[in-house]
């Protein structure tokens, strides 16, 4: 049983990443994902099967983050198997997953 600090990843542009893969049992999380730029960042955001969600599966499609800004998902409940998977339009985004696996 993990807790805390999940996964955590500088996302390349325009490239999903895969941040966080739930164990062998459900996990209850949080994300966090940081703008570090000085303009906007479009983000998607999503809990999926496999590396390339589905229209389905995403939380956030093209969610706009300020300038130096963090956009919040919390209470995520997923089942074994599942990926958070994200994706940002430039660099200088970074994405934190924590909670409880259990």
């Amino acid at each position: 049983m993990a807790s805390g600090t999940l996964g955590q990843a500088s996302l390349a542009a325009a490239t999903n990443t895969t941040v966080y893969t739930v164990g062998a049992t459900p996990s209850v999380f949080n994300v966090s994902i940081n703008n570090t730029n000085g303009f906007p960042v479009a983000v998607n955001l999503a809990i999926a099967a496999a590396s390339t969600p589905t229209a389905a599966e995403y939380l956030e499609f093209e969610t706009v983050i300020l300038p130096d800004s963090v956009l919040e998902r919390g209470g995520i409940v997923a089942t074994s198997g599942k990926l958070v998977v994200a994706f940002a339009t430039t660099t200088g985004v970074s994405v934190n997953v924590y909670g409880y696996e259990g």
